[in-house]
């Protein structure tokens, strides 16, 4: 059956579509916007998203700008890069510090949802992505906008999205993202295999040394982070977390305690809970590193569902599971549905279901967890159970159509990647 807009000429139909993509991101935007200026509501959480950036961002501000990195702050945990994205509303001093953050944040939000668009304008592409991304990331409601995960992100997905074409570029911008929240060079797992998995390494490679030598010089005390990150326990959102708060109704004595920024548990076998999820990581790095010698068949697709599955992984093993760590899988479910060869679709929606959840939670209904009530451990079964299926189903999907054999021999990407097109 002939419909009236599959009569419309293509290029009609790409700026049609453009258009509605463009009003929801607008229209979205615009409800975050106002759920941030509300966020002192109670049903909204009294507050404690914004305080994030206007507090503790604002005070690690007041010290870079000094020329030296936070010491002795067990706050402070992040790679020095996260230094410049703490600087960056100087950029605009004509606002308060709280504006421009929150200006440059929709900044980035923006380009992202650009790449993602232009990206899936190409021929053989998908705009699922970029509708994704529009649509999937109000599902935290104005966290995103008070958090820097945006910023990350949008390195992510630009290094995902040039990889293919330009591995170096792409390296690149992981080095970029890794050096402010490390995460992103979990993105280099999968490069193409051959010459442009070493053209993004050298890229990554290049990059991460200048930028380090330049923020050396600039600053003191850049690496300051390891001391506080290597002390930090099992908070109550992880994976183990959630062990131990039904752990506290059959009769296990521990605590919950704020330290290192987060709530975490305090009490007897915490340590092993937390060095079970370092080992469950260590699971993970290898089973990555084993599909990485055993794949055979790829496809264009295969760098943005290794990266997804590779962030789900080390996600769902880590001891810190925070409600915008759902940022970076948002953006990188995005960057998978804007290929048409996908494996990870049925995992975009476990994703997305698992962001739903943690909005329930956070920051409206955070008491329950602190609380261990009944009802905050349900919560944190269903999110982290959402989790660690997209987790499990993402390793499985990914090995399972890079790992075969096609009918009628092996395929390099190179093969398929001369048979697609190229993005815009």
């Amino acid at each position: 059956m002939t419909t009236p807009s599959s009569r419309l000429p293509g290029g009609v139909k790409k700026r049609h579509r453009l258009l509605v993509l463009g009003a929801g991101w607008l229209f979205t935007r615009a409800w975050m916007l106002w759920l941030l200026t509300h966020g002192d509501a109670r049903w909204l959480g009294e507050g404690s998203v914004t305080r994030e950036v206007w507090r503790l961002y604002h005070d690690w501000y007041l010290v870079l700008v000094h020329g030296t990195f936070p010491t002795h702050d067990a706050l402070w945990q992040y790679p020095p890069g996260a230094g410049a994205v703490m600087l960056s509303p100087a950029l605009l001093p004509f606002l308060s510090y709280f504006q421009a953050f929150v200006a440059l944040t929709l900044l980035c939000d923006a380009v992202t949802t650009a790449v993602l668009a232009r990206a899936g304008l190409a021929p053989g592409r998908s705009l699922a992505g970029a509708a994704l991304w529009v649509g999937g990331l109000p599902l935290l409601l104005h966290t995103p906008l008070a958090r820097y995960d945006v910023q990350v992100t949008m390195l992510a997905v630009i290094s995902l999205v040039t990889m293919a074409r330009r591995p170096r570029v792409g390296g690149a911008f992981a080095a970029l993202g890794a050096l402010v929240k490390v995460w992103p060079a979990l993105l280099l797992l999968g490069a193409p295999k051959g010459r442009p998995t070493r053209g993004a390494w050298a890229g990554a490679a290049v990059t991460a040394v200048t930028v380090l030598a330049v923020l050396v010089a600039a600053f003191a005390h850049p690496f300051s982070f390891l001391r506080e990150q290597g002390g930090r326990g099992v908070q109550i959102e992880s994976l183990g977390g959630t062990f131990l708060m039904f752990a506290t109704h059959a009769g296990w004595p521990g605590v919950v305690r704020y330290q290192y920024g987060a709530i975490e548990f305090v009490g007897p076998h915490v340590t092993a809970v937390a060095d079970a999820s370092l080992a469950l990581t260590a699971v993970a790095f290898a089973l990555l590193l084993l599909w990485r010698l055993r794949s055979r068949r790829h496809t264009s697709a295969t760098p943005f569902d290794a990266a997804l599955c590779a962030v789900l992984l080390f996600t769902v093993t880590s001891r810190v599971i925070s409600p915008q760590y759902m940022i970076w899988l948002i953006g990188l479910s995005a960057v998978c549905l804007t290929s048409r060869h996908t494996a990870q679709r049925p995992v975009t929606v476990l994703v997305l279901a698992a962001t739903a959840v943690s909005s329930a939670v956070y920051p409206g209904l955070y008491f329950t967890l602190t609380t261990c009530s009944w009802t905050g451990c349900f919560l944190m079964l269903l999110r982290n159970g959402l989790l660690l299926a997209a987790a499990v189903l993402s390793f499985v999907r990914l090995w399972r159509t890079t790992t075969g054999r096609a009918e009628g021999g092996t395929e390099s990407y190179p093969q398929a990647l001369r048979r697609e097109p190229a993005p815009a």
